[in-house]
């Protein structure tokens, strides 16, 4: 028998331990089973807590649900584990204000025991713990080798981290999410971050590998910052400095980079604009260079970063060779060379083909100075220096010449840790004599080298022995310096994560310290694996083809950093005991700078922040302050700062003052805090906040009074007391309720309050802005009448017989509707002559010799306007005397018509004189309708269409939010006050259902021959409803210094009656009829906008509008306002606007053109033949199909109110006499003389392009086989630089059809350039060029056009040493 060790380490049979371990499994699963049952028994802990240590969590809730019999100390660990925080660093307290104790972080005592209730909701609040906030638990706290991190830790990451709310190189690529509190604590790797400004990554790269290389750092302390010498802000070494000093001893996770980048000259647009890495490089190691002028570093960083490399020519024939010396920073190495299908699999490779020189033969051949002739020849570089540190640049950033867009290359690219530089010192073993010649070679700098030229002496006198140098020999006498020497080491990959339009920087660096590898990614630093760079090779599996890197990751290396391993020479890092003495002194006062920020912040985060109201019993208006108090000063104190706070020493004693728990959007009291003044804010607050749910009042008291105890649950009522006999509403009144009292309690309480009688007093409750409630039942409570915390009623009490009719037939409730319809407008009337009123209808009921006088004034010609007018006018007298006897019929029946001004009718035009001098007259007026007749829907007539803002009666009723008028105005007692705040409503289908009673609902309909609703329908009948609506309006003084002509009303109107309705009340002002004048609605930027829906309420309107009122008559059915602008196609501005006028539907081209005669004549100086202008259609600024006289509106042309016309004036007789001809606008473009001659009509039979070709050969003298065309790119003129024309249009299109791609002509009005192919462009100087763009840069700014050659799509990186950029006066 087979025998195994056991547990017990003794030999037992094979079969015993199968049987022994299904055993052993069996218990386990029946003990785990009773445990689950028992807890599915088991009473569970429903725990919310709110995280209150900061401001980005206090919003947030952790809900937790445990076994009632969960101990607390384990519940801590739960919570610690949810939030993230380390367990033993925060504090657990009860929500509630009354009990703040922290449970016992120790106690073994169930849930259950401490308090907690099974089965229901258990609110806790997380604290700081010792004012010290808690710890964010780190990930990284369970390594203990750090050297033993594999792939699957979750410790640490590299690549591009997810941000939260911050902003990074690119909307696709983020970095860790942080709050404030996480980057207070250093990160277990020692190590501090960078914070990320907004797009500043690439930055924090570079500053983290310079801060990492220990030779720079020591070079950069060991230079001393005087005070005297330059301002500090604007010192980059000092910054630079401070940064690094900062690096190395501060305890934060992650600082600031502001104070860095401040000093370059930027402001805070720099941090959003995205720049290269390796061009900051080169653009601070410039600025550095400047700024350390003769200073001992002045030299460091050609010391440290700086190589040189010979381009030379060497002709095959003789030898002989043609050099230069280059210096460089990096050395740039191509990923995929141009035209290739393959590209270089590793940095060697890369080096390799950098210094492959290429032959220069056949048509590239080289004219050589010995030879005398043009000979074969070879063209390279040759590495002369290496420095000490070595930046190799992987060009990853390339342009598609098929897509013609920038793109990046992610292919793999190989580096190794340590790389022998020693095959690229000297890659040819030719040995041919040196020519000191510096004669330009052709060969060009590659464009990404720092490349500086030097003199022709060139020798080793002039180099310094910096890293690996090459004497100037001959080659045969080079020696090189033993290979260990050229063997460099990598520190330092700057990974770019993203692709050509944006990404992500993070920097992969090895500590010389520790040779271990971390990764700086902003303010996350993290510890990675040799595995991880390794990833950052780019590329995918498989073979390199063309198209690889298409499918391969964004992630991928971009800038390499090697030092070079020489230990004489190799650096160490310079501990804080080594540090020179103003360096000590600088970390001094950055330690105190840090403490103090630790107090402050210690402060800011016990300091309960919260608004603070309080009405100024001096200057009359509601102050507002924002109350800073810590959590342990007292209700006594907080309430001595906001006495200080609002001002109030002086105005009134402090005993006189007290602080009130307020609602400020409901104006609701809250509650008062009576024998609390000694409890600290933090308790009564509910804990420290930086915002609350609720506000703080300052209540003020007179001496004589007692401050009114107010308790929670309580209801704010602002009382308002009607008067029926004035008509007017007072004041409110604030009285303070239980939701559980009845109507009769509370109606004592009005009593109480207001003096009025409780038992003939009725309570009306406006509910939600929308209705009126009466509130009639004794014993139903405030409650069950929806009463909410703060609330509005209004209470009549008197004799009189209107509480005995129904509610909504009363005096009060249509007092009460009126008061919240009734809306104030500031009506400006039209200046008129002291004789222009005798030549207009006074008023509607004018006779009919009025109207012959009217017409009279027009002239002799009748028009089809005056047609419409002259009947348009006897209908409307008809309809007046209708009006009149309906109103005189129903007047009798209607109750208290003596009393109530809302049903009685003035008519103010009584009198000749009263439209010239109105008076101070109150017109309610009734206005009849027939509603068997829809009112037409039309279109506004406002002159641009993105601010149409007409809508349906019904949809002006919902949207509108109008305020009303905090004035009454009465004609027997003036002006009445308003409750203040009052607000004014749309009508809803409750409270409209009285007044409309019996009433067919109006809603527009659409005609299809609408232009406008005409004001009355065809039996003359007014279009209203028949309804009394409120009407008032008074002169009132403008104060804005408009003139002494102008006329200005006060208009009390109710907001439900109609514009046709409105215009009719405005008659009598006005002192013509409402279809001679029109109404325009005055916007915030003073814009006017005509309103024509006639059928349409006021609804839309608010309090305090603006109307103007303009003389013209007001369209008529079937007609349409129409803009005429002329074409000037050779003006520099070629739309001009004329005139407005009106055009009909079913009139042709040439009526509306002799309608157009005479106002062009009149009104814009004009005087025009009928055959000698056109019509044409006017597309933005663009004209297009010409207008022919037979043309018919609405059926061969489509109009629309607000319509817009070209005119054109024509020198010639109209050659357009059919719609198959086709009218092109030309301009021939002359490059030889660099101009662009006059635009010239072209009309077409046909879309033929020969027949093009043929009109402007005939027309220019080109000869047919010379001519080239172009069609014009934009809106009209089509303006373009003259600089620009010759090569960017698209000259000779190879179509026959001028309607097919890419042309696409079909209408009239297309642009046309052309040309003679043979004439030479003119040939400019620099200075000449330069002149002409500035002249073509102004001219198309003037007329709005896109100057195209002067492009400015990203902002160049630069340093300012100045401190600052200096404005361009002549730049956007």
């Amino acid at each position: 028998m087979e025998m195994v060790p056991s547990e017990e380490k003794q030999l037992v049979p094979k079969e015993g331990i199968f049987w022994s371990c299904r055993q052993s499994i069996f218990e386990e699963m029946q003990k785990r089973f009773s445990q689950i049952e028992s807890a599915a028994e088991e009473p569970r802990v429903l725990c919310i807590v709110q995280d209150t240590t900061n401001a980005k969590t206090i919003s947030e809730r952790l809900t937790i649900n445990l076994p009632a019999s969960t101990t607390v100390n384990k519940f801590y660990e739960d919570v610690a584990h949810k939030a993230g925080y380390v367990n033993g660093t925060f504090c657990l307290v009860w929500a509630n204000a009354g009990d703040m104790a922290p449970l016992d972080q120790a106690s073994e005592m169930s849930l259950v025991l401490s308090g907690f209730e099974a089965g229901k909701k258990n609110f806790l609040q997380l604290t700081d713990k010792d004012g010290e906030q808690p710890q964010i638990a780190s990930d990284e706290s369970g390594t203990a080798d750090s050297s033993g991190l594999d792939d699957s830790s979750q410790d640490r990451f590299i690549g591009p981290l997810p941000r939260d709310g911050t902003v990074g190189c690119s909307s696709d690529y983020s970095s860790p999410s942080y709050s404030y509190s996480s980057i207070l604590n250093k990160s277990e790797t020692g190590y501090v971050g960078l914070v990320n400004q907004a797009m500043t990554c690439y930055l924090n790269s570079l500053l983290q590998t310079l801060f990492m290389t220990p030779e720079f750092r020591n070079a950069l302390y060991n230079w001393e910052f005087e005070d005297s010498e330059e301002d500090p802000v604007t010192s980059i070494p000092y910054q630079l400095q401070r940064l690094f000093v900062l690096l190395q001893t501060s305890k934060k996770r992650a600082i600031e980079t502001t104070d860095v980048t401040r000093s370059f000259g930027w402001d805070s647009s720099e941090a959003w604009q995205q720049h290269d890495v390796q061009e900051l490089c080169r653009v601070m190691f410039d600025a550095l260079e400047q700024k350390w002028k003769q200073t001992e570093q002045a030299d460091l960083i050609n010391q440290l970063y700086q190589g040189k490399l010979k381009d030379y020519v060497r002709c095959l024939e003789c030898g002989y060779e043609s050099w230069r010396i280059d210096t460089y920073l990096d050395i740039p190495l191509v990923i995929r060379p141009f035209g290739a299908s393959q590209v270089f699999g590793s940095v060697e490779e890369a080096l390799q083909a950098f210094i492959q020189p290429e032959t220069l033969d056949g048509p590239n051949q080289y004219f050589c100075e010995r030879c005398k002739k043009k000979c074969d020849a070879r063209k390279g570089l040759r590495f002369l220096h290496f420095p000490y540190l070595l930046t190799l640049q992987l060009k990853r950033f390339d342009f598609d010449y098929t897509t013609m867009h920038r793109i990046k290359l992610n292919d793999r690219m190989t580096f190794p840790e340590e790389l022998d530089m020693s095959p690229f010192i000297d890659v040819e073993d030719e040995k041919s004599p040196q020519t000191e010649s510096c004669t330009d070679s052709g060969a060009e700098n590659e464009g990404s080298c720092h490349s500086d030229q030097m003199s022709n002496d060139f020798s080793t006198d002039d180099a310094v022995d910096e890293g690996i140098c090459l004497d100037n020999t001959s080659s045969a006498e080079r020696v090189l310096k033993p290979k260990s020497s050229l063997t460099f080491e990598l520190f330092s990959v700057m990974v770019h994560s993203g692709s050509a339009a944006g990404g992500h920087y993070y920097a992969c660096i090895k500590s010389f310290s520790d040779s271990q590898w971390y990764s700086f990614n902003d303010q996350h630093v993290s510890k990675i694996t040799q595995d991880d760079i390794r990833k950052t090779y780019g590329g995918s599996s498989g073979s390199r083809g063309y198209y690889s890197s298409a499918f391969a990751s964004s992630t991928n290396a971009y800038m390499l950093m090697y030092r070079l391993k020489d230990p004489s020479r190799n650096s160490k890092f310079l501990e804080v005991e080594d540090f020179p003495e103003h360096i000590k002194r600088l970390v001094q006062r950055e330690k105190e700078s840090e403490e103090q920020e630790k107090r402050q912040r210690e402060i800011e985060r016990n300091t309960c922040k919260i608004k603070l109201f309080c009405m100024h019993p001096v200057k009359l208006m509601m102050m507002e302050n924002k109350l800073e108090v810590h959590k342990d000063k007292t209700l006594r104190e907080a309430t001595e700062m906001a006495y200080k706070l609002m001002d109030l020493e002086g105005v009134v004693p402090l005993d006189c003052c007290r602080l009130v728990k307020y609602d400020e959007f409901h104006e609701y009291l809250e509650r008062s805090y009576e024998g609390e003044e000694d409890m600290p804010m933090g308790l009564l607050l509910g804990g420290v906040k930086s915002s609350y749910m609720f506000d703080l009042l300052l209540e003020i008291r007179r001496p004589d009074q007692a401050f009114q105890p107010y308790k929670p649950g309580e209801v704010m009522v602002k009382v308002h007391v009607v008067d029926l006999k004035s008509e007017s509403i007072a004041a409110p009144v604030s009285v303070r309720a239980y939701l559980n009292q009845t109507i009769t309690e509370f109606k004592q309480l009005i009593a109480q309050a207001t003096g009025l009688c409780a038992e003939t007093m009725r309570v009306v409750l406006e509910r939600c802005y929308n209705d009126l409630r009466l509130l009639y039942v004794p014993n139903k409570t405030l409650k069950a009448e929806g009463f909410f915390r703060s609330n509005k009623v209004f209470v009549e009490s008197s004799d009189s017989t209107d509480h005995q009719v129904a509610f909504t037939d009363s005096v009060l409730w249509k007092l009460l509707d009126r008061h919240g319809n009734t809306i104030r407008l500031f009506v400006s009337l039209p200046e008129q002559s002291p004789g222009s009123l005798a030549n207009r209808t006074i008023c509607p009921k004018a006779s009919a010799d009025s109207e012959d006088s009217f017409d009279g004034a027009k002239g002799s010609r009748k028009s089809v306007e005056a047609i419409l007018e002259e009947s348009t006018e006897k209908l409307k007298n008809l309809s007046l005397q209708q009006q009149q006897q309906q109103t005189s019929s129903t007047s009798d029946s209607q109750k208290s018509s003596e009393h109530s001004d809302f049903e009685h009718i003035e008519s103010p035009a009584q009198e000749p004189d009263t439209a010239s001098q109105p008076s101070q007259t109150e017109n309610c007026t009734r206005v009849a309708s027939d509603m068997e007749n829809q009112f037409p829907s039309e279109e506004r007539s406002d002159s641009d269409v993105n601010n149409d803002r007409s809508t349906s009666s019904v949809d002006s009723d919902i949207l509108s939010s109008s305020h009303s008028s905090d004035t009454l105005c009465n004609a027997d007692s003036g002006p009445l006050p308003l409750a203040n705040g009052l607000d004014s409503h749309s009508i809803t289908s409750s409270r409209r259902s009285k007044a409309h009673e019996g009433k067919k609902e109006t809603w527009d309909t659409a005609e299809e021959d609408s232009g406008t609703d005409s004001e009355y329908d065809e039996n003359g009948k007014s279009k209203a409803e028949a309804q009394y609506l409120y009407f008032k309006a008074e002169p009132y003084s403008q104060e804005d210094g408009s003139g002494e002509g102008q006329k200005c009303l006060l208009v009390h109107v109710d907001k439900r009656i109609t514009l046709a309705a409105f215009k009719q009340n405005l008659e009598p002002f006005v002192g013509v009829p409402s279809t001679q004048f029109k109404v325009f609605r005055v916007y915030a930027n003073n814009q006017e906008f005509e309103s024509v829906r006639l059928n349409e309420t006021l609804s839309s309107f608010s309090d305090d509008n603006k109307i103007t009122i303009r003389l013209g008559r007001a369209l008529k059915k079937g007609e349409y306002r129409v803009k005429v602008y002329q074409l000037l196609v050779n003006d520099p501005e070629p739309c001009k606007f004329l005139l407005d006028t009106v055009f009909a539907k079913g009139m042709t081209v040439r009526q509306s053109k002799e309608e157009l005669l005479p106002q062009l004549k009149d009104q814009c100086k004009l005087d025009l033949s009928i055959d000698r202008f056109r019509l044409r259609k006017k597309t933005w600024k663009n004209p297009g199909t010409v207008f022919l006289d037979y043309h018919v509106y609405e059926e061969d042309i489509n109009i629309s109110s607000n319509w817009e016309v070209f005119l054109e004036v024509l020198e010639e007789p109209e050659r357009m006499k059919s719609m198959s001809q086709l009218a092109v606008l030309t301009r021939r473009w002359c490059p030889a003389q660099m101009k662009l001659e006059a635009f010239r009509e072209v009309v077409l039979e046909s879309s033929s392009v020969e027949e093009l070709k043929e009109k402007l050969s005939e027309m220019s003298g080109i000869p047919l086989e010379n001519l080239e065309f172009a069609k014009g790119r934009g809106t009209f003129p089509c303006d373009i630089s003259v600089l620009e024309i010759h090569q960017d249009l698209d000259w000779n299109p190879k179509v026959s059809t001028l309607n097919v791609w890419p042309l696409y002509i079909c209408d009239d009005g297309a642009v046309i350039f052309y040309r003679d192919s043979t004439e030479e462009l003119m040939e400019l100087s620099e200075e000449e060029r330069n002149e002409l763009m500035k002249k073509e840069s102004s001219r198309l700014l003037k007329t709005g056009h896109r100057v195209s050659y002067s492009p400015r799509k990203e902002k160049a990186l630069k340093i300012y040493l100045d401190g600052g950029p200096t404005k361009d006066p002549g730049q956007d």
